[in-house]
Order: structure tokens, then sequence, then C-alpha cells
């Protein structure tokens, strides 16, 4: 590639903070995530008109993961483009592209089992209906690896990079290590203030990969994570704040990943705590967030070391594996 390829930012109103989606200027333009239902009309048609773009020329929408707030928009998207653009995301995340139940049995099998809602399973569905734009295939199920061509000798690669999600991915626009990682770069979290993960080892082999391999030059990020007094971090990084971001990333899945397994070695226990049964986890931790707050990275991350315990380098040889919740020992 003989110049940079441009990336512009482009945020959608959401909740308590942004929704982040990234336009890539190539021959064939590409969208990096795509928000809620109404992050195409409300958030991107403005912002791409304000560069002088539009909405219609997209021919690509790049999904770095699965959830709700990422591939929200990518039906409303795809209409937009005249359903012309191809839709791609990892075969591992593909079900969530494809059904909203998925969402919910994600929440069920996970988080959901510690959060003590009888109404979540309700609440989950009833926003799964309102911000995700439709159920739709993709056009094209990615492994790791691929390569895809955006015109003009611009190729965009493709790497599995699981761990915040099974089918989480960093696409990386060859030649100048442009990388979007979606979720995968959590740092010590965003507005919630803690890091969330499925698979912790997963989650730091992630990390190390894009410190040693990849190396960004320009990083850009899902949410603006945050430093661990509090500060955030913007969505576009450059390559020294690219290795800050990831290497307090690894510095805090550390942390966690001791306070967890301690917790775990000593046994789960239901209490009062809205922790529980992670409480003395949270506690070691200095924990004090919220952890009802959707998507609940507190609980993500604990289900996360319980569910994993024989990948997590952190952890030493326990004894028998911990019961589930039902059968957990209880305190009045």
């Amino acid at each position: 590639m003989t110049h940079a390829v441009p990336v512009h930012p482009l945020v959608s109103p959401w909740g308590r903070f942004g929704l982040y989606s990234f336009f890539i200027d190539a021959p064939e333009p590409a969208v990096v995530d795509t928000g809620i239902a109404s992050s195409p009309a409300e958030g991107m048609i403005p912002a791409l008109e304000a560069i002088g773009r539009r909405i219609e020329d997209v021919r690509w929408i790049l999904l770095t993961h699965g959830h709700i707030d990422h591939v929200g928009g990518a039906y409303a998207l795809w209409e937009l483009t005249g359903r012309r653009a191809q839709v791609v995301i990892h075969e591992a995340d593909a079900p969530m592209l494809r059904s909203r139940r998925a969402h919910v049995e994600e929440y069920l099998a996970g988080r959901g089992r510690y959060l003590g809602d009888p109404e979540g399973e309700a609440k989950v569905t009833a926003a799964a209906q309102a911000v995700i734009s439709g159920e739709m295939e993709p056009t094209l199920l990615l492994k790791g690896g691929e390569t895809l061509s955006l015109g003009g000798g611009v190729t965009v690669s493709a790497h599995s990079i699981p761990g915040h999600t099974p089918g989480s991915v960093a696409y990386v626009v060859d030649g100048q290590r442009s990388v979007f990682v979606g979720d995968s770069v959590q740092v010590h979290g965003a507005a919630n203030g803690f890091p969330g993960y499925t698979d912790p080892a997963a989650y730091r082999t992630g990390l190390e990969y894009l410190r040693d391999e990849i190396r960004p030059q320009r990083l850009y990020l899902g949410h603006p994570y945050r430093r661990a007094d509090g500060t955030p971090y913007g969505v576009e990084l450059d390559a020294a704040q690219a290795r800050e971001a990831i290497d307090q990333s690894l510095a805090a899945e550390g942390r966690v990943a001791e306070a967890a397994c301690r917790c775990l070695e000593a046994g789960l226990e239901e209490t009062d705590s809205p922790y529980s049964p992670f409480a003395r986890a949270a506690e070691e931790l200095g924990y004090t967030g919220d952890p009802t707050l959707e998507p609940s990275p507190f609980f993500t991350s604990m289900h996360g070391y319980r569910t994993h315990p024989d990948q997590n380098p952190h952890r030493t040889v326990l004894g028998d594996a911990p019961q589930p919740p039902e059968e957990l020992h209880t305190h009045d």
C-alpha cells in the first residue's frame, strides 16, 4: 500500500456511553461493528454525511463479535446498503446474528445464574427484541486467517482472538497495522469498572498475540475502556497507547485471576452479598461497582474462571470442582 487508508470513528447515542463503529474509507468501504438497531440511522448516516460519504456505498460489514451492542444494527445497515454489503462474523458468534434467542440463552447459561433476577430472562428477551434490528444469515463466516479485499489493493486480515466471546475477531488493515478489536482489549473495564470475558485463558492469549504478533500502530476499541485510575482511553489509540492498554489489560486479568482462584479454592458460598457467590473475590479486588448492571462483566468473568479452571495459568491445583450455584453452601 502506498498511502494509509483513512479510518473514521462513528459514534451513536445509547445508554451511559455511546456506541462506536468505524468506517474504513477504502474503495469498497467497510463499517466495523454496527451498534444497535437505531445506530445506522441516528449515528452513521449523519457522521458519514459530515465527511462526504454515503451509507449506501458501504460494501463490507465487519463484526468483531456477537454482542447485542455490536451486531444490533447489522440488519438495518445491510438494508440501507440495498442488501449489497457483505456481512462478516466469526462462525463461533454467528448464532448471535442469526437469532435473538441466542442472546437470551447466553445470559441464562452464564451471568444470569448469579444475578438472581426473576425477571432477567424477560428483560434480556425484551432488550434483544428492541435493539437488534433483525435476524440474518451472515454472508461470510470466519475461522480466522482470512484476507478480505476492499478494492484498490486494500486488504484486511481477520485474526481469531477468542476470550471476550468465543468468536471475537481482530481485523487488521494490512500494511498499516490499523487494528479493530471490538471488546477484546478490556483494560480495567468501561463504565462498569470491571473487565469482562467468558474464557480467561483465551482472553490472555489473545492479548499476548495482539502485543507480540500484530503490534498495532493504531488500535480501535469498541468502548472508551479505562485505566486503573478510572480515566478513560479514547477509542483510537496510537502505538504507544495501544501497548499500554494491552499491558494494562494483561495486568488487570492477572489480578482478577488471582482473586478468583483464591475465591474458588476457599469454596463458593451463597451469602447476602450482591457479589455472591464470589464476594471474597470482589472484596479482595476492592470492587464496589454494581454487579447487576448489564452486561455484568463481574459475573461474566467470574463464571469464566469457574468453568475454565484447567486453562487458567494463574490457578493452582484445586480439589473437587466447584458445585453448581443451586448446590452452594448458604449463610443466613
